[in-house]
């Protein structure tokens, strides 16, 4: 049965790991990446890198912070969203939708939020209920719906190494898991924790303390599935190989396999 990889992946920093992407996209091949904390401005963008490599792209950057992009293997993504509805005066880019390989791709990245409490937790909760809001919408147009990216909740302490010495950290705030659990009971599918219900799995490491060499991780970036998706999960999981490259990002791509619909067949008119 044909089957179609998607991705999501903090690649914190396009253009100083491009060499990483390129390298990772040869070696996975996935059909569909969401790349999120581009740090780079529209411009600037590797766009010639990165379809010279076989993909088609949209990206959404903003200069030194942010930034999005949707990739498609062989394909090129049509836009339907830049921007979550809900705040004309937001200006950071940290969403960006497309319709590609059949199915509504939304790629994300949920503000951090720290320190908190403070403007920049605000500023996370208010973007999150924007966020439940537009994915309402998605889920109700009955159309296949991926919402992929770095989420930055950690949505149970099952999803973390050691919560303790995280207690304030805005990704384990009960405001944080809360919108994250409101946006689930929407009937998405969290497709890592379907694939692995009762295993630790992590998709971030940070670069302090040897988190990574000690293998103390937290899973924070997601892939949620539409109710019609979710039958078709075949696999899940994250490429830790790549945490372990040279000059890697602190995030691992994590990703689904999902069986293709079968194609629909024109009834003959005579």
């Amino acid at each position: 049965m044909p089957t179609l990889k998607i991705a999501t992946f903090n690649i914190n920093g396009i253009r100083s790991r491009l060499p990483a992407l390129l390298h990772w996209l040869e070696h996975e091949a996935p059909d569909i990446a969401c790349l999120q904390e581009l740090k780079t401005a529209d411009e600037s963008f590797p766009a010639r890198e990165i379809r010279e490599a076989g993909y088609g792209v949209i990206w959404h950057g903003q200069k030194s912070w942010n930034g999005v992009a949707i990739l498609a293997r062989g394909t090129e993504p049509v836009e339907v969203r830049r921007g979550l509805p809900g705040d004309p005066d937001d200006s950071h880019s940290r969403y960006l939708e497309a319709a590609v390989q059949g199915m509504v791709v939304g790629c994300l990245y949920l503000p951090n939020g720290n320190p908190q409490p403070g403007p920049k937790f605000d500023y996370k909760l208010a973007w999150f209920e924007r966020l439940i809001e537009h994915a309402q919408t998605l889920f109700d147009s009955g159309h296949p719906v991926v919402l992929a990216g770095d989420y930055n909740v950690v949505p149970t302490d099952e999803d973390i190494y050691n919560p303790r010495s995280w207690l304030k950290d805005a990704l384990l705030q009960p405001e944080s898991r809360d919108a994250y659990a409101r946006l689930l009971a929407q009937g998405w599918t969290d497709a890592l924790r379907a694939r692995y219900p009762d295993e630790r799995i992590y998709t971030f490491w940070d670069y302090f303390r040897q988190h990574w060499q000690t293998d103390s991780g937290l899973r924070i970036d997601h892939l949620l599935l539409s109710a019609d998706l979710a039958p078709r999960l075949r696999d899940a999981g994250v490429d830790r190989w790549v945490r372990a490259e040279d000059h890697p990002s602190d995030h691992a791509p994590a990703w689904v396999v999902l069986e293709r619909p079968a194609a629909t067949r024109r009834k003959r008119t005579t």
